[in-house]
């Protein structure tokens, strides 16, 4: 019994590195759509691809972004302005996609921009709160798919979606969780739609990793901004004491 689970072990390393094993050709050819790579998983990840030949097509929200990824790219690589709460501005990059993939299409699309907050207990927030997030971190990876889905089908590529841990669970309220188990439940429909014009949809899932999105001093000052436009009556709820607790750095 022993030498069988060895061996169906063995036979399931070797059928992984046989998987792994595969690389992909003519990467120069293929054009990679990549959103919200200012900084974080974005801008390393618009750099790894530029150095193994991809043809990066990189979405900043900022110059500042633009500017130092070119600065450290070749000139395979390309960047745009993109807000992707912007419907116009999406529709506009997605026209210079097409242009720049030409008859080959788009051989990916990476939705990884996001943001973090507003961030709070859900009595903290209003409706205005839930939409800004939703409409960076749920709506934006809609609307972004959607209008670069006829290239991605022509090359029969791949879509990828970042989402979170907290897209399956929800340790916290607000709407950051809302967002990512969206951003799930929109890439599953997504495979079940696109496999039979042989289009792969693909869902990341990060943890807690060092990123802009969860440098705790932004989180810590979205908390304090929060409960310092809270009525008193319902920071009286939450005691004297509960920011204190929360973030012990609070004087």
């Amino acid at each position: 019994m022993f030498l069988y689970i060895v061996g169906l072990l063995v036979l399931w390393f070797v059928y992984r590195w046989l998987k792994e094993f595969k690389r992909v050709e003519n990467k120069g050819d293929k054009h990679v759509y990549i959103t919200g790579c200012d900084s974080g998983f974005g801008h390393l990840l618009a750099k790894h691809l530029d150095k193994l030949g991809f043809s990066v097509i990189a979405g900043c929200y900022t110059e500042k972004g633009e500017d130092e990824l070119k600065k450290a790219s070749s000139d395979r690589l390309t960047t745009l302005h993109l807000d992707v709460t912007d419907s116009a501005g999406v529709k506009k990059a997605a026209a210079l996609i097409d242009t720049l993939v030409g008859q080959k299409g788009l051989w990916a699309v990476v939705n990884n921009a996001g943001v973090a907050v507003p961030a709070g207990p859900s009595d903290w927030l209003t409706i205005e709160d839930y939409k800004s997030m939703l409409a960076v971190n749920l709506l934006g990876v809609i609307d972004v798919t959607l209008s670069v889905l006829p290239l991605i089908k022509k090359a029969q590529g791949r879509v990828v979606n970042v989402a979170s841990v907290f897209g399956r669970i929800s340790p916290f309220g607000g709407p950051y969780c809302v967002s990512k188990y969206g951003v799930e439940a929109f890439n599953d429909s997504l495979r079940l739609n696109l496999a039979p014009f042989g289009v792969k949809v693909l869902c990341i899932e990060p943890g807690f990793f060092k990123t802009n999105v969860t440098d705790t001093k932004v989180l810590e000052n979205n908390l304090k901004k929060l409960w310092d436009r809270l009525p008193q009556d319902m920071k009286d709820d939450y005691g004297p004491d509960f920011l204190e607790s929360e973030i012990p750095s609070v004087d």
